[in-house]
């Protein structure tokens, strides 16, 4: 969320002209992420709820404070433009390498259960896309953050193909099997037949 909202904030008009694609795209994803979290935090017991409202609440701070530095201690579209590029390349770049942390565990199990093939899809994907419009408008702060997000992308996938034929296929179908045989056991066992 933090990463669409820095986003939004470098491409408005004030901060780096002609980029309402960067803007439409962002708010979108920005539009999801809270009905997510809406979705998630009404699901969610208190103590969850409190400390999701309290990471939102110093997110949008942060992004305020951002704003208001942005607008007040730079003058150019360069200048503000840099400035919230340096921001956003960092916290795109984390939102892209996050997926990274589980391959240690993908690797010590050789299973790629834990690392969803259509999450690493969608990274590679979606870096790629953004690479290539960056390349388009010669943007190099979204070339930098996505062209990181399109390598981590590539490395998932390459793991996930390297411990794909690794991974144990029947760990889901013995938990369903062994439940199914355990209530059959005891179906039986209540009427006295065996």
């Amino acid at each position: 969320m933090l990463s669409c909202a820095l986003w939004v904030l470098y491409g408005m008009p004030m901060v780096t002209p002609n980029s309402l694609l960067v803007v439409t795209i962002n708010v979108t994803g920005l539009t999801i992420e809270i009905f997510y979290l809406l979705i998630f935090s009404y699901f969610s017991p208190t103590p969850r709820k409190v400390k999701l409202g309290l990471w939102l609440i110093v997110e949008m701070v942060f992004v305020g404070i951002v704003a208001t530095c942005t607008l007040l201690l730079f003058h150019t579209h360069d200048q503000r433009s840099a400035f919230v590029g340096i921001f956003c390349v960092i916290f795109v770049s984390l939102m892209y390498i996050a997926p990274l942390t589980i391959m240690r565990k993908v690797i010590k199990t050789k299973s790629v259960k834990y690392m969803p093939f259509t999450l690493s899809l969608g990274n590679f994907l979606n870096g790629v896309i953004w690479v290539l419009y960056a390349r388009l408008k010669f943007d190099i702060f979204m070339l930098i953050g996505n062209g990181l997000g399109t390598i981590s992308g590539a490395v998932q996938l390459i793991v996930y193909v390297c411990y794909y034929k690794t991974t144990p296929k029947d760990d889901d179908e013995q938990d369903e099997n062994l439940s199914m045989a355990n209530s059959q056991l005891q179906f039986s066992g209540i009427h006295g037949t065996s």
